[in-house]
């Protein structure tokens, strides 16, 4: 059983009962060795073997047994009956969810070696859910916009009074203390309970007509940093990285799940928002010296 659970997590498909076939690979042939070495510790036999098809109808045939649509099928079906509950789940529940319907996306995909629309239509799928489940989290999420973002002088925002809608969540929290270490030392903030609450001469930021919002692909917390030149700080650029991928899906972070769940941990615990960005301000700037001091891995 052991094996046999190996094997399928390789994504191994049955030729019949003890033979299986996998696309070579080095990664994938070192795992096999590995468990071939294990068949044999315990008494059994395996041997690996290359195989090569002898025609084009047979290379399609062994193409068409790795064919994950159904999975992927399975997943859709499993997203549709979990956006049913939604409502009434809090918001650790919805992180947890969010965190899982990712994992098993994942794993599909890893073992889906000739990736056909299934999967990029599972992957669209994938991302209209987790927009539903920031809205439940987050409903007042704003849109983006297409527009350019213009270039600003820090000089010319001091002192200012900022605000954004209460309940502050990643992109918030994120933008709140970029403004205050970055921007705007001496801002304060107003949490509003509506958008349209925003007082006269009150800077706007992460909610629809803000001055600082969605922009194209960027969330808020991006926008502000083409918005005040700060792209060219490599840590910044993790931490935009983690907000991006937390508020709106993406590239992963090994980094958010940590952040995350300190956040909806704290969220949970704090009704004021100002000890809310306190809170969360002091692990923002653990994060940012960690940025600066840890190397970059691979994709990020």
């Amino acid at each position: 059983m052991r094996v046999w659970r190996a094997l399928k997590a390789l994504g191994c498909m049955a030729l019949r009962d003890g033979a299986y076939l996998l696309p070579a690979d080095k990664t994938r042939e070192d795992a096999l060795l590995g468990i071939a070495r294990d068949c044999i510790h315990e008494g059994g036999a395996a041997w690996l073997v290359g195989a090569q098809p002898h025609s084009t109808e047979n290379e399609q045939a062994w193409r068409g047994l790795f064919d994950r649509s159904n999975d992927y099928a399975d997943l859709r079906m499993a997203w549709k009956d979990a956006s049913r509950s939604l409502a009434a789940l809090g918001p650790a529940e919805l992180a947890r969810l969010q965190r899982k319907l990712r994992r098993d996306f994942e794993a599909v995909r890893a073992i889906d070696f000739f990736p056909s629309d299934a999967s990029v239509e599972a992957e669209v799928a994938l991302d209209e859910l987790a927009k539903r489940i920031q809205s439940v989290l987050s409903p007042d999420e704003p849109k983006e916009i297409d527009a350019r973002i213009p270039r600003l002088l820090k000089e010319r925002y001091l002192g200012k009074i900022w605000a954004t809608r209460r309940k502050l969540w990643i992109d918030r929290v994120a933008s709140a203390w970029l403004i205050l270490r970055f921007i705007d030392p001496q801002a304060t903030f107003v949490w509003l309970s509506q958008p349209a609450e925003l007082p006269k001469g009150v800077l706007g930021f992460d909610f629809d007509g803000a001055a600082f919002t969605h922009v194209g692909d960027r969330v808020t917390f991006e926008t502000l940093m083409a918005s005040f030149d700060l792209e060219e700080d490599p840590a910044l650029v993790r931490l935009a990285a983690l907000v991006h991928h937390l508020d709106v899906g993406g590239e992963p972070v090994p980094e958010a799940a940590g952040f995350e769940a300190v956040m909806t941990g704290a969220r949970a615990r704090l009704d004021d928002d100002d000890a809310l960005l306190s809170e969360m301000s002091s692990m923002l700037d653990s994060l940012y010296v960690h940025f600066q001091r840890a190397p970059v891995r691979a994709g990020l």
